[in-house]
């Protein structure tokens, strides 16, 4: 392999260099979460991280890289002080398509089935420990593998309870994930589980992109020259990586600075206490990378900053990221605390001493800033006012609520998410096949062989196998849908609280296809017809801000935009042809415009009924309201062949029980 790129020859991305060096220093950080657009050399500064790790002394044939001078439980083991060697620290990539068995190890099948004995098969998190674990595209892999990973990384050790194996060994490695938001983001749970978030993006300035250019020209022309002229910078970083992980353990952490991080904390009113834990953690490192016994103020700020942007996200949709204003605020709450003297606070700390921080007050504990805005009225507002101006300016969506369950019938074979039945690589084991799933079925393929084994003549230990044996693990888990909305912004639509409310239940569907990895697209029809507001994107923050910014107006050319929604059906049909469609068309039905210049009501149902020929799953919002109604949803929704649901009927809170909401095949 050609010699990587030197981490000292990385032009910029000083908050990125530093969050790697920290956790290098302290791996009990948790690991870097690296965000940034494509191109932004993302992987280049991970991968040449792990050529500045000192190397390291394993037990001699321990597949777990034992340290000698430290050895653990180990399935390898006892190892009894037994030979060692010395290696360099291993940098091991998990793919995106990678599978639980890859990750944390399984059954070695050829010795149970050579055998017949029980042995356990090392996965990567075994071949990571004491090095670098890196995960490229990380918001692409399945959630339970990130939950896996990120629980290796807290506890330091992995535990296997599979296929009648039960390992616990050693994982202690330097988590690295690196994604690009465009192509969707982390559930904050797992955003939160990360020790510190890094946002990268290409420099604007001309002398930096001139020198990146220089110097990656330079280094594609003779790796091995470019490389050994920046020997000496690695060299001396490694170096003081050492002396800091030396010097980590005396480093004083002052109860003044305890306060300062707690104070900071919560002045950004993060959930939990890991937020504090790993400011503390950092700021330790920090101090030993500066050279110093005790930390002070600004390492906690350096700790601060890298810890802290994306643990204040409120909502999916919240951008992370900390504003310079909000920091000096907070530093400023925390440099208070720091200077309290403890002893001076009063008996009874839960009694406040002004009324106005009781947290029972009229705001319920919340900031006047942030107190949750009343429920607009439903929308039955007045009528657009002559002229269309409400139509000229977008609508602030209604407040959101939690979304019932809309899926798309029977059992697909799409993307894992969280939203149909699906037949998977992961999930639960429903049968055994000769034909169907994939994997090796043990129980059914020990099963078929052994009825047959005295005719086959055994006599030893080990199965007497035959290829008609094998039965393959027939998997049932949860896929993720392309869900299309297709949204009515029309001037029958533009009263005020109408549209407000429809934006609301869009935005609250779309908070439900985020949770359930979901890819999403945006259609509306007003005025001469239809148009594409977000092509189909795994980016579900982009859609809420395009609905966000949804005007209305002019007539309703229905058909338009149920024609255009099968377009770009058919165009994802062949781009994902795995990933089934769910069309959720949001609309009172009022056809007043159509292309072909026929009746316009006709049309929509003839549209309609092309998705219906398509197998296409649907459901029907009626935004309808008021006393007299014309049913005319409930027509459309026939000639989709989908369900037709109240505006009203969107919310689980006052629908009993998540139901099934489109019609069985």
């Amino acid at each position: 392999m050609g010699a990587r790129f030197p981490f000292s020859a990385v032009v910029g991305h000083d908050d990125l260099r530093t969050a790697l060096l920290l956790n290098a220093v302290h791996p009990g950080i948790g690991g870097v979460l690296v965000r940034g657009e494509k191109g932004t050399a993302k992987s280049t500064v991970v991968r040449a991280l792990a050529a500045l790790l000192p190397a390291l002394d394993v037990v001699a044939a321990c597949r777990f890289g034992c340290d000698p001078a430290a050895v653990a439980d180990c399935p390898d083991g006892p190892h009894d002080g037994g030979p060692a060697e010395r290696r360099t620290a291993r940098l091991v990539e998990l793919p995106v398509g990678a599978t639980e068995d890859r990750l944390i190890g399984s059954l070695d099948l050829e010795r149970a089935l050579t055998e017949g004995v029980r042995a356990y098969q090392p996965g990567l998190l075994a071949a990571a420990h004491r090095g670098v674990l890196y995960v490229d595209e990380v918001n692409l892999l399945h959630d339970h593998l990130v939950d896996l990973l990120l629980d290796a990384a807290a506890m330091g050790r992995a535990h296997v309870e599979r296929e009648g194996v039960s390992v616990s060994h050693a994982a202690s490695f330097l988590l690295v994930g690196t994604m690009n938001p465009e192509e969707g983001e982390l559930r904050p749970q797992l955003l939160d589980r990360f020790g510190l978030t890094v946002s990268v993006r290409a420099a604007r300035d001309v002398a930096t992109r001139t020198e990146v250019i220089r110097r990656r020209l330079a280094y594609e022309a003779d790796p091995g020259g470019f490389a050994a002229r920046w020997a000496d910078e690695d060299a001396a970083l490694a170096d003081r990586i050492v002396a800091a992980r030396d010097r980590l353990p005396a480093v004083v952490l002052p109860d003044a600075e305890v306060r300062r991080i707690a104070g900071i904390c919560a002045a950004f009113e993060v959930d939990g206490m890991r937020a504090d834990l790993v400011v503390a953690r950092t700021a330790v490192a920090h101090a030993a990378w500066r050279g110093v016994a005790e930390v002070a103020e600004q390492d906690v700020e350096a700790a601060v900053r890298l810890a802290l942007p994306h643990r204040k996200r409120r909502d999916p949709f919240d951008e992370p990221g900390l504003e310079e204003q909000q920091l000096e605020d907070a530093m400023r709450q925390g440099a208070e605390h720091a200077a309290d003297d403890p002893d001076d606070s009063p008996d009874d700390p839960d009694s406040p001493d002004d009324p106005d921080d009781d947290p029972d007050g009229p705001d319920g504990g919340l900031p006047p800033d942030t107190a949750e805005p009343p429920a607009e009225s439903t929308p039955d507002g007045p009528p657009q006012r002559p002229g269309g101006s409400s139509g000229d300016r977008p609508h602030t969506p209604a407040p959101s609520f939690k979304a019932r369950l809309l899926q798309v019938p029977g059992v697909g074979e799409g993307a894992p998410g969280r939203r149909s039945r699906a037949r998977a690589r992961t999930g639960r084991v429903v049968r055994a096949s000769t034909v169907d799933g994939s994997g090796l079925h043990l129980v059914g393929t020990l099963g078929a062989a052994a009825p047959f084994q005295a005719a086959r003549g055994r006599s030893g230990p080990g199965l007497v196998l035959r290829g008609t044996d094998l039965r393959r693990a027939v998997r049932e888990g949860k896929e993720g849908n392309l869900v299309l909305f297709v949204v009515d912004a029309s001037g029958s639509m533009a009263a005020r609280q109408r549209m407000s409310a429809v934006s609301g239940a869009v935005i609250s569907l779309l908070r439900d296809a985020y949770q359930r990895r979901d890819k999403v697209g945006v259609i509306t029809f007003r005025g001469a017809g239809a148009e594409t507001a977000l092509p189909p994107t795994t980016s579900v923050d982009a859609a809420a801000a395009r609905l966000r910014q949804l005007r209305t107006g002019g007539r309703t050319p229905l058909a338009d935009g149920l024609l255009r929604a099968r377009r770009v059906l058919e165009s994802e049909r062949v781009r994902d042809p795995r990933r089934r469609p769910l069309l959720v068309l949001l609309t009172d039905g009022r056809a007043t415009a159509t292309g072909s210049g026929g009746d316009p009501l006709r049309d929509a149902l003839r549209a309609a009924g092309l998705l219906a020929a398509d197998e296409v799953a649907s459901v029907v919002v009626d935004c309808e309201s008021g006393h007299v109604r014309l049913g005319l949803a409930g027509r459309v929704a026939g000639a989709l062949g989908a369900v037709c649901l109240r505006l009203e009927e969107l919310s689980a809170d006052q629908v009993a029980g998540v139901v099934r909401a489109v019609r069985a095949a």
